[in-house]
């Protein structure tokens, strides 16, 4: 063997070895704190630098803290950015927003985003995401398919389609969050429930659309809620079926006097009324009329609702997974702002 040859390939075999070594054994290595200030006191400007500072598939989770400001950005969060948890100073001043819409160019309802979050395991808290790019139709803040997703005290600005809860296999928990829209503003196939949340209706429309996938026993569960509409709306209704199999469930949620009596709709399909599911439970306020819903809707029983827990809907039941069902027992963290080269 050429001499020459024979020690390139041990050097090369040295170096990919050596590479494989670090990336795996060497987590002290990384930066796992990052900081983005408008002001210029953290590492970044812009969230998206920040982001693409990062290690795809860390060896720790990954903190990125937010001061307070007007981040006027469209941002991505791709699959390989796991473990990943955005904490911002204060809900109403740490902001996000972005003014794409569909029909802007090219531009699709699944490409109108402010955010879009694909890292599995990721964790937001005390952050606006908005689309300000008014009443125009489609046009989302916040596009998550992430699994295992948690948003905590955070608000969701926007009209038409304000949050997509992608990923036909994901489970995502939002809680103590403020929601507003227009049409259709909580949509999509993911499982997710809403937790303690304010949800603003904005104009006479439907507030959700699943698309919830087939086979999945929960799609979206509204737990603790409180609905609440403008002065203006007065006729408003609980969801229709984006898809044939949508799955929606609103229980213990305070219902404002706008909600139709029929509560529900079937998107001009009487198919979709033999494969939805639309049910409440133990709702309160002038909205809640159980004795006047559709007849293909169902109002759920003490027994049945006993299985509306986080643990049914958002754990992992299959035991050939040896995975941590708890996840969305996450552990809420304090803004402590650490500067610069943390």
């Amino acid at each position: 063997m050429n001499f020459k040859i024979f020690f390139l390939s041990i050097l090369f075999t040295f170096c990919f070895f050596t590479n494989i070594f670090a990336q795996t054994a060497n987590p002290q290595q990384y930066k796992y704190v990052f900081t983005v200030a408008k002001d210029g006191s953290g590492d970044f400007k812009y969230i998206q630098d920040a982001i693409d500072a990062m290690r795809v598939y860390p060896l720790m989770p990954i903190l990125l803290y937010i001061k307070n400001g007007v981040y006027n950005e469209k941002i991505e969060l791709p699959n390989t950015n796991t473990d990943v948890h955005f904490i911002g100073q204060s809900a109403d001043s740490t902001i996000i927003t972005f003014n794409d819409y569909s029909g802007r160019g090219k531009n699709t309802t699944f490409t109108s985003y402010t955010a879009k979050i694909s890292g599995n395991r990721f964790i937001a808290e005390n952050i606006t995401f908005a689309n300000s790019a008014g009443p125009v139709g489609q046009a989302v803040a916040l596009h998550v398919d992430a699994d295992q997703a948690v948003f905590k005290n955070c608000r969701f600005l926007g009209n038409q389609d304000t949050i997509f809860t992608g990923g036909e296999m994901s489970r995502q928990l939002f809680t103590d969050c403020y929601i507003e829209g227009t049409t259709d503003f909580i949509f999509g196939p993911a499982t997710a429930v809403f937790n303690n949340c304010t949800i603003r209706c904005k104009a006479n429309s439907f507030i959700t659309a699943a698309s919830t996938t087939k086979g999945k026993k929960f799609g979206y569960v509204f737990m603790n809620c409180k609905i609440i509409a403008d002065t203006s709306v007065n006729k408003l209704l609980l969801g229709r079926p984006w898809r044939a199999n949508a799955k929606t469930v609103f229980m213990n949620c305070a219902l404002p006097k706008a909600i139709v009596p029929k509560g529900w709709h079937n998107w001009d399909n009487p198919q979709n009324e033999k494969t939805v599911f639309y049910a409440e439970y133990n709702n309160t306020g002038e909205g809640n009329s159980p004795s006047t819903r559709s007849a293909w809707t169902h109002q759920l029983t003490d027994k049945e609702s006993k299985d509306y827990t986080l643990e049914n809907i958002l754990g992992i039941n299959d035991k050939n997974f040896n995975i941590e069902t708890s996840w969305y027992k996450f552990e809420t963290k304090l803004f402590e702002w650490p500067g610069k080269g943390k």
